[in-house]
């Protein structure tokens, strides 16, 4: 098995990009190495740093989980009052990186996240284990906490007061979706000349496609 997955990752590292072989939709392409990276066994497909930036220009990243992808964009969710959900409410402009270093690719995407509606949340809420949907009530916001002890106390807190019945959802919790204006696809090779190619969105919504200088 192991032998079958190295071949199948040299065989990516060692085949160049193509214009003529991509997609003329990004999110389609992403797709396509999305079901390279999991059929690869690249750990973690679905973590993704995100980048934030307030109204004072400080940029702050994390990584977050994709939970969908399709035309439409790249969602995730998060507490609204957290350091990234401030950001998002006053600058909605964010960044997207996903590193799939096995494969020596990443991709970049560049959007605009704007909120789910309570529906979207709710319906993949519902898909959360109770403990997670627990926790998402305790990860509406990053605000300070005097010790682990309390944070534990916090929890039982939660369950007991969750112990029966639907768990709903938080108020201060959701999705958002990044819907892309620029995405940018680098694939490494053992060359040290790394192929990149970027989609650029128009202003009818077609996308331009473009070979970059590494």
């Amino acid at each position: 098995m192991s032998e079958t997955l190295d071949d199948l990752r040299r065989h990516i590292i060692e085949t160049p990009v193509q214009r003529a072989n991509l997609c003329s939709n990004p999110v389609e392409q992403f797709a396509q190495w999305w079901q390279q990276a999991e059929a690869a066994a690249q750990p973690q497909p679905q973590a993704m740093s995100l980048a934030t930036a307030d109204t004072a220009g400080r940029v702050s990243s994390r990584l977050v989980l994709l939970r969908a992808f399709d035309t439409r964009g790249f969602v995730f969710f998060s507490g609204y009052e957290t350091k990234k959900g401030r950001d998002m409410a006053v600058n909605a402009q964010v960044a997207l990186l996903f590193p799939w270093l096995l494969l020596q690719r990443q991709v970049r995407v560049e959007g605009t996240a704007v909120q789910l509606s309570a529906a979207e949340s709710w319906q993949y809420f519902l898909t959360r284990s109770r403990a997670s949907q627990v926790g998402a009530w305790l990860t509406q916001t990053d605000g300070v906490i005097s010790s682990r002890a309390l944070l534990k106390s916090k929890w039982a807190e939660m369950m007991h007061r969750f112990q029966q019945g639907e768990i709903p959802l938080p108020t201060a919790w959701g999705g958002y979706r990044v819907q892309p204006q620029y995405l940018e696809f680098w694939q490494g090779h053992d060359d040290d000349l790394p192929d990149r190619f970027a989609y650029t969105q128009q202003a009818d919504g077609s996308w331009v496609v473009a070979r970059l200088l590494p």
